[in-house]
């Protein structure tokens, strides 16, 4: 056993050292072409050295973090790869993307994705809903034509990502809300007045831009392609109750959470707990797939054979992402163990800012350091909460400093955020890309949150 130990660095050297990794990775990726898994591990491992973390403490703080992160992410990723490949193979994505285009034509099917995507986000957490939504949106991409991937591709990932931010029931903005006392039902009512402004700003007209910008061709999701289909494709309101599935049984865990949390429902009674676990999202999607094999598939006349062929042959396309996704959790997980997150804490809390700056301050400078926006915002709710429970703040007041702080924890997902590697390698977008295009917009998301809020906080 190692002995209990103890960071003896200040922030300014762990912040040295973290900026040094960062910088370190992108040179390796971008200028040596080295593959993104080998050198997140390398530098992670380095980092991990760097900080002085016990030589003892070094693989299991590693694999922690690597494990941490696939615990959650490569179910949803599986899962939702063979969901996508039914869906495509079967001919469903390609019917509703036909079905998409007729109804709103080809100039407002970018928005009108984006809506569908708001809308599906309230109960789906942001991985889960783009991995269930992207071969949708990529058909329909496909269906029109051209170089439009970010135009797509991003009107419906902000989406997911506005709503899982600032929108109850999802975790952030309900652990934020516990921790100033605020009153959640004032917080999911400000998160729905700012989710389709910032949205409209940060999703979709940033995807017009760097669309003209950055030209891509949709890649072949999950290794599904629009060859070969089938001349029996199941209805467009079949496919459409099949991706809805996941989202009800979701709500079921995220919604029975929240009445939780305010002592509507005794999440100790039995009911609750099937409910939730049947909710709980890699059970949903797991519900999903089979019912997906069997409506999309043995019902269609597929035998079991080709069945079972083509849900392995999906798992090879989606290694890369799981792994690489998981070894950017891994770099994360090394930062926190480091104590950088603590470090900066006791630094910020002198700031001696206004409440609602400050928490939008620190839980940004906490999301850059360390990656995860949930330790960001948690932990930038644990320093101020004194601040907010203890001063005069109205109930409006309150929820508006509760998203405030989840606005900061938003900005700027980069190579230390295992999100920043889900999306760039579900769009096939190299490093460089995803640094110009994805993490810029989760600071203009962050930013234009955070004005909105602020201008309500002031008139309230």
């Amino acid at each position: 056993m190692t002995a209990e130990w103890e960071q003896t660095l200040g922030a300014g050297p762990l912040l040295g050292i973290a900026a040094g990794a960062v910088l370190l990775i992108l040179f390796l990726v971008i200028q040596l072409r080295l593959h993104a898994f080998l050198v997140l591990v390398l530098v992670s491992l380095l980092t991990a050295v760097a900080t002085g973390i016990p030589a003892g403490r070094v693989v299991s703080t590693l694999t922690d973090g690597f494990g941490g992160t696939l615990g959650s992410v490569a179910l949803l990723i599986g899962l939702g790869a063979v969901l996508g490949r039914l869906i495509e193979s079967s001919g469903g994505a390609k019917a509703v993307a036909d079905s998409m285009v007729r109804i709103f034509g080809e100039k407002r099917a970018p928005f009108a994705l984006g809506l569908t995507s708001l809308a599906l986000g309230f109960p789906i957490f942001f991985d889960a809903g783009l991995i269930v939504m992207l071969p949708i949106i990529f058909a329909v991409a496909r269906r029109i034509g051209g170089k439009n991937l970010l135009l797509f591709g991003f009107s419906g990932a902000v989406a997911f990502s506005v709503m899982h931010v600032f929108v109850p029931p999802h975790p952030g903005p309900v652990a934020a809300a516990d921790f100033f006392e605020a009153n959640i039902g004032l917080v999911l009512l400000l998160g729905l007045v700012i989710a389709f402004p910032t949205w409209y700003v940060s999703g979709y007209l940033w995807a017009k831009f760097v669309n003209s910008r950055y030209p891509m061709i949709v890649p072949a999701l999950f290794g599904a392609t629009d060859d070969d289909q089938p001349k029996n494709p199941p209805k467009t309101s079949t496919v459409m109750m099949i991706l809805l599935l996941p989202l009800v049984l979701i709500f079921l865990n995220t919604g029975l959470n929240t009445l939780n949390t305010m002592g509507v429902t005794d999440a100790d009674e039995l009911w609750v707990q099937v409910l939730m676990l049947i909710g709980a999202s890699p059970i949903a999607l797991l519900i999903t797939v089979l019912v997906a094999l069997l409506v999309l598939g043995k019902f269609r006349g597929e035998k079991g054979s080709a069945l079972e062929k083509l849900v392995d042959g999906t798992f090879g396309p989606v290694a890369s992402v799981i792994l690489i996704t998981g070894a950017g959790g891994m770099f994360g997980g090394v930062l926190r163990a480091s104590g950088i997150g603590d470090a900066l804490s006791g630094s910020l809390a002198q700031l001696g800012l206004p409440v609602i700056v400050a928490a939008y301050v620190i839980a940004v400078i906490l999301r850059l350091a360390q990656g995860s926006a949930t330790v960001a915002l948690v932990t930038t709710a644990g320093l101020i909460a004194p601040a907010v429970t203890g001063g005069d703040f109205s109930a409006m007041q309150a929820a508006a400093i509760t998203l405030a702080a989840a606005a900061g924890s938003v900005f700027a997902s980069h190579v230390n955020d295992s999100g920043f590697w889900l999306v760039g390698r579900l769009m096939g977008m190299d490093v460089k890309t995803t640094l110009k295009t994805w993490t810029v917009q989760q600071s203009i998301e962050s930013v234009v949150g955070f004005a909105l809020v602020l201008v309500i906080y002031l008139i309230f």
